[in-house]
Parts: structure tokens; C-alpha cells; sequence
């Protein structure tokens, strides 16, 4: 208690007690954000940047949003992301209330990791369900559960979050935006590896699904570097080889990653272990929310599993657990589509300030792999 009641400041008495906590001048830009984990899989929030929401008032779309802050406002992302601040397995997200980007939800979100911006992620949905809710974004919310609405760069997703009248709780769920089978069974030269068959799915994002066995490796007791080299090279040559496309935006007709599994497809009481390698080698440390989404919409496809049959996947990183089930069928452009609910347990870890000093030299951050 007493750390804490130093940071109210003050000045200092003859003991030094109660002195405010350094930085004293604060002519830098300060950063204040929620930090979170979801499954082991941090989220650190940014609850307002002025310069989203001010884009955002003048009625740019997200995805034109998330376009406007890459080429603007990169520095924040790097600094919160980055070293000394942030670390390579770091990945954050921008709320953005008002204006077009939020339109008919709760709120928007802009999805940061450390190569840049994602268009999806579950993990980041289920935090940020218990965030809106616990900060207020949610006019009336209702009990045992609060459905909240929330804009993504893919489009619009529903979390529903367990709500005592207080504060927020778990397991939240989440409905996705329609995912499918873009490819299955595509035959990929990867380099190093020779021919390995892939499954291409889309949970908001896409990835290439293979078994680790493949790769001539173990998903559950590899080297984590093995698997995320040999992810890597998977994810390059998936992008020379197979040309993506999305129903509504080609901003989305991107490959975000592959996802190395157990093989365990058929649907099973027992959890399915997979790892989602991501960006640029970046490791998801939970099941990954948009990878089970995606996961599930091949599974479905390939009439591995039915409709709200669960199953549930576990991280190899952290052994983490979410569950998915595919709950309705429908159509996304041509493809026969799924919405698929994720669920998962989201906790906070704290709240920080952060602060830049103009006269740091690594005032932005630093990346090295």
C-alpha cells in the first residue's frame, strides 16, 4: 500500500516517504493503458489515442482507420509494442468509440502486435468485452451476461461477458464474423521441408493449418524455435504459392500466420493442441481466438464436426484452453460459411503510464528477433 499511496505525489517529508514516483517532469508524451492477458496471451489497451478518434469523428471506416494510423501514428504502436516497453511476444489494442469506425457498436478496436496491425483476434475480443463493460462503454448492462458489440477491422463481433451488477467476469464468449475453408489439401513446396499438404481457414484473418508431424516435429514437446522456424517457412511459402482472396476487401486477403497442430482433427472429447505463429515470428501464447475460429470452420467443412458440437484446444505454449464450436451455417460471397463461438477466460494484470521522453534516443522502441 504504501508503493501505491506513492504514487499520489506530494512533496517529499524528511523520511522521503510519500515523494511522487520519477519521472517528475512529464513534458513527454504519456501513454496510459489496461494491461490484460487472455489465456496467457497479453493485451495491453490503449482506452483513448486522440488522433484515432479525431480520424475516426471526421468518418473514416476502420480498415481506412487502420490505414491512417500505420502511416501516422506507427510511433505509438513501436514505443508500446517494442522493447524497453513492450517485448516480441507483445500485442495491444486501440479503443475507438464515436464516429463511423464504431457505428451501431459499443466500441471499435485497431489490433497492434509488433509487426504491425491484425485485422482479428480473439484473445484481444474476450479482454476487451470485460474492459468495455468494467469501463463503462456498455450503457446498461444486464445480468448474469452483457452481450457487447464490438467493431473489428474484419468486421462486426459479439462478446458476451458474465456481468454480478459490478464488475465483469469469466468465461466470455464470442461470436466471429463468417468463417470458411479458403483451400484444403494444398500441396505446398517449403523449402527445407519438401512437399507438406496444408488446410488455408479463415476466422477473420487467415492462416495455413498443417500437422507439426509434417515438419518432422512434435507440437506438444518440440523446440518452441523449431516450430516457429518451421511455421515461418510455411507462412513464405504458402504467400508465394497461393494467391488469397476475401468476399468483401482485399485489406483482408492477407496471410497472417500458420498454425502447427496434433493432427487430432476428428472431433474428440479431448483437447487438440496447436501453436499459432504469427507476423513477423511473433508466438501466440493462448490457443489463439481467430485460429480456433478458423480451426473450426475446416473441421466443419471437412465434416469433422457438426454444429454445436464443442471441442476444446489447448496452447502448447502455456497449456492454456479455449473452446469453439461452430453455432450457425451460412453463406460469406461464395463461400458456405460458419459463425463460430470462442470461448475463454480474459484477466487483468495491472494499469501503466508510460511516458517518452523527446531526448531518448530509443524514445520509439527497438524490435530484434
Amino acid at each position: 500500500a504504501g508503493a501505491m499511496a506513492a504514487q499520489g505525489g506530494g512533496d517529499g517529508d524528511s523520511a522521503g516517504m510519500g515523494r511522487a514516483l520519477p519521472p517528475h517532469s512529464l513534458s513527454g508524451a504519456v501513454l496510459q493503458t489496461v494491461e490484460m492477458h487472455t489465456g496467457g496471451e497479453p493485451l495491453r489497451i490503449i482506452p483513448r489515442l486522440e488522433a484515432a478518434e479525431q480520424a475516426a469523428a471526421a468518418g473514416l471506416s476502420l480498415l481506412s482507420l487502420r490505414r491512417e494510423v500505420a502511416a501516422r501514428q506507427d510511433h505509438v504502436r513501436r514505443a508500446l509494442m517494442h522493447e524497453p516497453r513492450g517485448h516480441t511476444g507483445m500485442y495491444g489494442a486501440v479503443v475507438v468509440r464515436g464516429g463511423a469506425a464504431a457505428e451501431g457498436a459499443h466500441l471499435a478496436a485497431l489490433f497492434l502486435h509488433c509487426a504491425g496491425y491484425s485485422a482479428m483476434c480473439g484473445h484481444a475480443v474476450m479482454a476487451l468485452g470485460r474492459f468495455a463493460l468494467d469501463y463503462g462503454l456498455v450503457p446498461e448492462p444486464t445480468r448474469p451476461e452483457t452481450a457487447v458489440r464490438l467493431r473489428c477491422p474484419c468486421g462486426p463481433v459479439t462478446a458476451f461477458v458474465p456481468w454480478d451488477g459490478r464488475r465483469s467476469g469469466n468465461p466470455v464468449r464470442f461470436h466471429s464474423v463468417p468463417a470458411f475453408a479458403a483451400a484444403t489439401d494444398l500441396a505446398i513446396d517449403v523449402p527445407g521441408h519438401g512437399k507438406v499438404v496444408v488446410d488455408i481457414g479463415y476466422g477473420g484473418t487467415f492462416y495455413a493449418f498443417l500437422s507439426a508431424e509434417q515438419l518432422g516435429l512434435d507440437v506438444c514437446s518440440s523446440k518452441t524455435r523449431d516450430l516457429v522456424s518451421a511455421a515461418s517457412a510455411v507462412t513464405e511459402a504458402v504467400k508465394k504459392q497461393f494467391k488469397l482472396h476475401h468476399p468483401e476487401s482485399e485489406d483482408l486477403a492477407f496471410l497472417y500466420g500458420t498454425i502447427l497442430t496434433d493432427g487430432k482433427d476428428a472431433f474428440s472429447e479431448e483437447p487438440t493442441t496447436n501453436i499459432c505463429v504469427f507476423a513477423d515470428e511473433q508466438v501466440d501464447r493462448s490457443p489463439t481466438g481467430s485460429g480456433v475460429t478458423a480451426r473450426i470452420a475446416l473441421q466443419y467443412h471437412k465434416g469433422l464436426i457438426q454444429l454445436d458440437q464443442s471441442r476444446t484446444f489447448r496452447s502448447s505454449t502455456t497449456g492454456s484452453l479455449f473452446t469453439g464450436k461452430a453455432v450457425k451455417a451460412t453463406k460469406f460471397g461464395n463461400y458456405n460459411a460458419v459463425i463460430v463461438e470462442v470461448s475463454g477466460e480474459a484477466f487483468y494484470t495491472g494499469t501503466a503510464t508510460f511516458t517518452v521522453e523527446e531526448e531518448d534516443p530509443l524514445k520509439h522502441g527497438f524490435f530484434f528477433k
